[in-house]
């Protein structure tokens, strides 16, 4: 057996300063950063109320591992970006890990893959095989209650985004599906957002439509965030694929103002025929894209699986670019005179970009099916 003795090593100075390599540094970690999470998670007292989403029907007197340590464990692995479960038969011995988790006997280990597999194959229903669980309404509510908390008054206006995105798959997962859009198999993760807050997100498979579902996930938000702010306005936006006349018609009814992109199509075009002429003369004066908007009265026509109830206002920017038409439609419920054309295309639709981003941010933490 080799013996290794030596209790320094010197290297080549670097300036003035004398490099060392030694081996008395004791136990270290290269994932101090998370305890910037752990005290934010104190602030918040998020995992705490996340824990009491979960039903333990373990006998608690084997125990041990508790519910809330290793959500801790599972979550901030996530968020320093260690996803696979395999992670953590290292991470267990971790000692920032069991700092974060509460754990009290620093040598005990954490949990282990299995031991959170377990963790994660609950449903969301009672299953006598499955000793832990967890109930979808209570998570579903803890995501909205903290938004809510988030604010120190109740605001005069929010709008709430609904997007979709895929979550690439790289095996035989169940409810494997190939979507065209995407060129690939995947999940259609639903999100709803408020600002930088996740209000919603809810895993699918990929063979519905984008709006498939949303529906109940937005009456079910505004439900709740109307009973905390009563007098809020509140707008919804999204691109074509919410574009949808059962969920048009619920924000009419209830109130809820909405702006939804709308896809082209031959007959769009013709109506906007004079303003896609304007901005083709002017880029072809000043070399530059050239925008032209335009808003009008709107409605699709009957077919054997529906259409649009009624006629709605339509904003329309004629644009042309580097030689091409590049037409865009939005569908709305708010007044020209709160909002005209142009503004509520630029400020108002245009502002999904940053929320877009978000929802491809959090496509790797869809838990919640």
């Amino acid at each position: 057996m080799t013996e290794c003795n030596e209790f320094s090593f010197g290297f080549e100075a670097c300036g003035s300063r004398e490099v060392v390599a030694r081996f008395d540094g004791g136990t270290i970690t290269s994932d101090a950063g998370a305890l910037l999470l752990r005290q934010t998670d104190k602030l918040l007292n998020l995992l705490p109320r996340l824990a009491e989403c979960f039903l333990d029907g373990r006998n608690q007197q084997q125990v041990k591992h508790t519910i809330q340590e290793m959500l801790a464990q599972r979550i901030y692995g996530l968020a320093l970006g260690y996803e696979d479960l395999n992670d953590h038969e290292q991470l267990r011995m971790d000692p920032v890990f069991g700092l974060m988790t509460g754990r009290v006997e620093a040598d005990e280990p954490l949990a282990g893959k299995s031991t959170l597999n377990r963790l994660e194959l609950g449903a969301g229903t009672r299953d006598r095989y499955k000793k832990i669980t967890y109930w979808k309404e209570a998570v579903d509510e803890l995501l909205v209650k903290v938004f809510l908390e988030s604010h120190e008054s109740a605001p005069s206006e929010i709008v709430l985004d609904v997007d979709t995105t895929d979550l690439p798959l790289h095996g035989k997962q169940e409810g494997r599906f190939f979507h065209g859009y995407y060129d690939a198999y995947c999940y259609l993760p639903l999100y709803v957002f408020c600002g930088e807050h996740l209000l919603c997100a809810r895993l699918r498979e990929s063979n519905h439509d984008a709006s498939y579902g949303s529906l109940a996930e937005i009456q079910r938000i505004v439900k709740q965030i109307r009973a905390a702010w009563p007098a809020v306005k509140i707008i919804l936006r999204g691109d074509s694929g919410f574009c949808r006349n059962e969920l048009m018609s619920w924000c009419e009814r209830q109130d809820v103002s909405y702006v939804f992109g709308l896809a082209r199509n031959q007959r769009l075009r013709k109506i906007i025929g004079a303003e896609m002429h304007a901005a083709t003369q002017q880029w072809e004066k000043s070399g530059v894209a050239a925008r032209v908007f335009t808003e009008f009265q709107y409605q699709t026509r009957k077919r054997k699986n529906g259409g649009w109830e009624r006629e709605r206002r339509v904003v329309a920017k004629a644009e042309q670019i580097d030689g091409k038409e590049n037409p865009r439609f939005v569908v709305t419920s708010l007044s020209s005179e709160k909002w005209t054309a142009q503004a509520l295309y630029e400020e108002l639709y245009c502002g999904r970009g940053d929320m877009e981003t978000g929802s491809r941010n959090s496509s790797v933490c869809s838990l919640n099916e």
